[in-house]
């Protein structure tokens, strides 16, 4: 028994280590979405709005025209290349912008315009006159408030007066310092530090809290009562507006700390679909038999783009290595990259400059690579305890057969173990998974065309 408990206490460290690397994933992928997207996802969710009070109209617009903004504002949005409302705008807008202000929980992933939303809600409450914080921004990591404050500054630059903060780590000012900046922005503990110790802040005078991020924000410790300490030095009157991905329970209950009586506007998921996508097995007894698996099926997938998804970063990039010395051109996406390489390497692969991207499960999440048609897993997806994520597998293979188009799906299998995966897998979907020789040419012609 001494010996399984032990073990116990092993899986417990992982975990925690996960974590700590899950919570960096988080944030890093957030940051990578906003460097890698040009322009704003087109997205065909439901939108689904639940009003504070039902019985007051429910407004949704379809040109910024209608929302009567400052003349310095409708310009920074035109000059942003917005030229209509996105999906989420259309909703959320309206509410930011009424008087008396509504407080707002909203659910949008990247890509949606909801960073020039709350900006433009913090932008109209502002009077650049008044020389003190009047709206406070949370933002997870430091690099993700610099996002932020990027659109701030385009969309404000019409308002020369207007000034904008980061409160951050490494930021340092006098002490008995007041700020004159109208916004600001920044990460839990120092905004709490600058409202509270050092009182560079007012937090009596502030308008618009907004808490981007949320669910990126709870992973870190701390954050959560960071977070929540702040709003509770905030007037009644402030305006709550809180953004989040996604929504499980440890978020949701957060969120109803934050914000009060608030408006709610979800995103109804789109369906994935595993119905366009014809996937298959390879059977292998090792890691160098799945290798000359992927060389014989080399050929095949690179007309058009393929992923490979690897479950260590020391498999992608031996991986990477053995294919290049192959005579193969592949990018490698790792999780030891800075986020600026990364957003880098999926440039190049989105151009097309390299067919191949080998990558680790983490790195790949939330890059919408539309050429795709093609994914292979090495490795197949499994959670920290070793049993199969069907979520990933979905994700990852959901991509290739989207926007209409028939993909692709390999899977290695190399051992009893990854075939009661496999097995597992093909039951969650109840979608039959057929076997491919690789060392037969003409099955492999057949799945390429």
């Amino acid at each position: 028994m001494g010996g399984s408990q032990g073990a116990v206490v092993k899986t417990n460290t992982n975990a925690e280590k996960t974590d700590e690397e899950e919570k960096e994933d988080r944030a890093a992928q957030s940051l990578l979405n906003k460097l890698i997207r040009s322009n704003l996802v087109d997205n065909t969710n439901q939108v689904e709005v639940l009003q504070r009070d039902p019985n007051s109209p429910l407004y949704s617009v379809k040109s910024f025209e209608e929302l009567r903004l400052k003349p310095q504002l409708l310009q920074g949005v035109y000059a942003m290349g917005f030229n209509r409302p996105s999906k989420i705008q259309e909703n959320a807008l309206p509410l930011m912008l009424a008087e008396p202000p509504q407080n707002l929980i909203a659910q949008s992933q990247s890509g949606t315009g909801k960073t020039a939303a709350f900006v433009l809600a913090m932008l109209s409450q502002v009077e650049p006159a008044n020389k003190y914080p009047q709206c406070l921004c949370l933002s997870p990591t430091y690099e993700l408030a610099l996002q932020t404050g990027k659109v701030i500054e385009q969309m404000g630059k019409f308002y020369p007066e207007l000034k904008l903060a980061y409160a951050v780590r490494g930021n340092k000012l006098e002490r008995g310092q007041k700020i004159s900046e109208q916004i600001v922005i920044g990460t839990p503990g120092t905004v709490l530090d600058w409202c509270s110790k050092l009182k560079f802040i007012d937090p009596k005078k502030i308008k618009v809290f907004v808490l981007d991020e949320a669910d990126v924000m709870i992973a870190t410790q701390g954050h959560q009562d960071q977070s929540i300490r702040i709003q509770r030095m905030l007037p009644r009157n402030c305006q709550m507006l809180l953004f989040s991905a996604t929504f499980e329970d440890s978020v949701w209950k957060f969120a109803q700390k934050v914000v009060p009586d608030p408006n709610i506007i979800k995103l109804k998921r789109e369906e994935e679909t595993l119905d366009t996508i014809k996937q298959y097995y390879v059977l292998c007894s090792s890691r160098d038999e799945k290798f000359q698996a992927l060389c014989n099926l080399y050929g095949a997938i690179t007309i058009a783009q393929a992923m490979i998804f690897c479950h260590t970063r020391k498999t992608a990039s031996w991986l990477a290595a053995e294919l290049s010395k192959e005579g193969h051109q592949v990018a490698l996406l790792s999780g030891e990259m800075m986020v600026e390489q990364r957003a880098a390497v999926i440039e190049r692969f989105r151009e097309g400059k390299e067919k191949v991207l080998v990558t680790t499960n983490v790195c790949a999440r939330g890059i919408d690579v539309e050429q795709v048609s093609v994914v292979i897993n090495f490795d197949l997806p499994v959670d920290k305890d070793g049993n199969p994520d069907n979520e990933t597998y979905l994700h990852r293979i959901g991509r290739t057969g989207r926007f209409g188009k028939r993909g692709l799906a390999v899977n290695m299998v190399d051992s009893k173990h990854s075939m009661n995966i496999l097995n597992r897998i093909q039951e969650h979907f109840n979608k039959k998974i057929e076997r491919l020789d690789t060392d037969d040419l003409d099955e492999i012609e057949k799945i390429a065309n």
